[in-house]
């Protein structure tokens, strides 16, 4: 197998069998983004602890890539601190997937940290 399809198929795994796919209760952190070119949409609920993401959920409809990226940077994120991810940028996400992707195609790898990035915002200003 290639590497280029060894990525692919790592893809395929995080999108039929999902890594902390739900809902939270009570979560700190919520937030819901969507991508209107292509109508992907991606929410991420997180607890926080001490400035840490203690627990991390994702749900949402979309493509592949969004979807199975959603579930590796959920991953990513546990134990990380929000100051840790909200340095995150595209760059660091499309490493983490391992594959190079064309400008519509980058737009749903980086939805679910648009929306974990928009969620810290909104719960620093509320905590502020």
């Amino acid at each position: 197998m290639s590497i280029k399809n060894l990525y692919a198929h790592h893809m395929q795994e995080h999108y039929k069998n999902p890594k902390n796919k739900g809902l939270l209760k009570t979560p700190d952190i919520s937030s819901l983004h969507h991508n209107p070119t292509c109508g992907d949409q991606v929410n991420i609920d997180a607890k926080v602890n001490n400035g840490v993401i203690t627990e991390i959920k994702f749900s949402g409809d979309g493509c592949v890539i969004s979807m199975a990226t959603a579930s590796i940077l959920t991953e990513f994120c546990k134990g990380k601190t929000i100051k840790e991810i909200d340095k995150l940028e595209e760059h660091d996400v499309l490493n983490l997937i391992k594959m190079e992707l064309g400008p519509a195609r980058i737009k749903c790898a980086v939805l679910s940290l648009r929306a974990i990035q928009d969620g810290i915002k909104k719960y620093r200003d509320k905590n502020a």
